[in-house]
């Protein structure tokens, strides 16, 4: 049997990796030093690099990241942030929608995509202290240590 191995995002995934996970979403912008860590790989992040359902994102010093999900959703990062994609699921025919994240420190700005449109209460940011439901368009958070 021979594996097939596919980049995607600047991951490199077998065949099955590839049909199974597909990106949720991907890093618009980055200035300074920021990573994703998915399925224990880290990479160093850029414009374009894939985001999966797991995916840790970090930031550090003098750096922020955005994304854009696949559901049109906006996320920016300031400095010193790490945000954990617990879950996305986007398949509006189906009615099968959610977005799940866990901010653990730092400042994220939050601008709604169509899942928070289409059913608010299928999105929510965890936070050390609690967690917010979305039910707004935008909104900006900051956890501190």
């Amino acid at each position: 049997m021979m594996l097939k191995f596919t980049f995607v995002g600047g991951l490199l995934l077998s065949s099955a990796l590839c049909a199974a996970a597909s990106p949720v979403a991907y890093v618009k912008n980055v200035s300074g030093d920021a990573s994703v860590t998915t399925g224990g790989l880290v990479v160093k992040a850029e414009v374009g690099t894939a985001i999966m359902q797991g995916s840790v994102l970090k930031t550090g010093a003098k750096s922020s990241m955005g994304l854009t999900f696949k559901d049109e959703t906006m996320m920016s990062f300031g400095p010193d942030t790490q945000l954990t994609v617990d879950e996305f699921l986007y398949v509006p025919a189906q009615g099968k929608l959610s977005l799940v994240s866990m901010l653990a420190r730092g400042t994220m700005n939050y601008v709604s995509g169509a899942i928070a449109k289409m059913q608010p209460d299928a999105v929510s940011i965890k936070t050390p202290a609690g967690i917010i439901g979305v039910r707004g368009t935008q909104f900006v958070v900051k956890v501190e240590e």
